[in-house]
């Protein structure tokens, strides 16, 4: 049986770097603030909304929720981005998606300031990934899958990645982030001719399809890492990941590793999405 990658922990090594930070923070008179930007009545951006608030109420980040109807008009939530951007007591920006189909989510996307984009959705933030400049905040569930990988000492330099998904909410962000870290990254998405093929010689695999547990054992060989981002509901309503957990945990074998859904990612991203507030505010506060 493969050893479980748990999120909590990753999570609780974060947060033990961020808190002496937020206390420096409030000890010069400034609060770490968090805009929620929700279009609509999504169950998952509720829960998600629970979630990030939660967390920040705890180890004391601020959280300012800024909520539209579905029918909002573009004009309506460019508005708020706009408020959003001039406020200065506002530090990081999270804003659900996707938007309705009334609105150019890219238009708005682009819109948002990168120096408050904390979940790297805006094209300046991507072209930060892309070109590895460091600047702007990259999306937040992929420094999720970088951060797992180094609480748990997998290397990443010179190892074989294969990444499934391209989208540029998870997959080609992550990619482009191990190759900076010097992985040897192929690319998969739906046309790519036997993914299997690819995915069985990897040395670490991302899943980022969004399919419930479309990827059993046949893809999979001893002793691989399996990052599984993804969030879907199977048949009987239960939370699963794009990976068939059991049947893969037990290829993978005592030398492999995978992360679990729920419990894995998850929360790792949530605790990136704070950090990257608190590194907003720290670049406020030193302007």
């Amino acid at each position: 049986m493969a050893r479980i990658l748990y999120g909590k922990e990753v999570s609780s090594a974060l947060w033990e770097r961020l808190l002496p930070r937020i206390d420096r923070l409030r000890a010069h008179g400034v609060a770490p603030t968090l805009a929620i930007v929700r279009v609509g009545e999504r169950p998952d951006d509720l829960s998600y909304e629970r979630t990030c608030a939660r967390q920040a109420d705890l180890h004391g980040i601020a959280v300012r929720r800024f909520v539209l109807p579905t029918e909002a008009t573009q004009a309506e939530l460019e508005a708020v981005i706009d408020a959003v951007n001039a406020d200065p007591r506002i530090h990081g920006c999270l804003m659900f998606r996707p938007l309705p189909p009334q609105m150019d989510e890219r238009a708005v996307c682009d819109r948002l300031s990168p120096a408050k984009d904390i979940d790297g959705i805006g094209s300046a933030s991507l072209a930060g990934v892309f070109a590895d400049t460091g600047e702007g905040f990259p999306p937040a569930t992929a420094q999720a899958c970088l951060e797992t990988l180094d609480f748990y000492d997998i290397p990443v330099a010179g190892k074989r990645v294969v990444v499934l998904g391209r989208s540029l909410v998870i997959g080609r962000p992550v990619a482009m982030m191990l190759l900076a870290r010097h992985a040897t990254v192929t690319l998969a998405h739906s046309r790519t001719a036997d993914v299997a093929a690819h995915t069985r010689e990897a040395d670490i695999v991302v899943c980022a399809t969004g399919r419930a547990r479309a990827y059993g054992a046949e893809y999979f060989s001893p002793g691989q890492t399996v990052l599984d981002v993804g969030i879907n509901f199977d048949e009987a309503g239960n939370l699963c990941g794009d990976v068939d957990f059991n049947a893969v945990a037990s290829v993978l074998g005592e030398d492999g590793a995978i992360t679990p859904v729920p419990r894995g990612l998850g929360g790792v991203t949530t605790s990136v999405t704070m950090a990257h507030v608190v590194r907003a505010a720290e670049v406020a506060l030193r302007r």
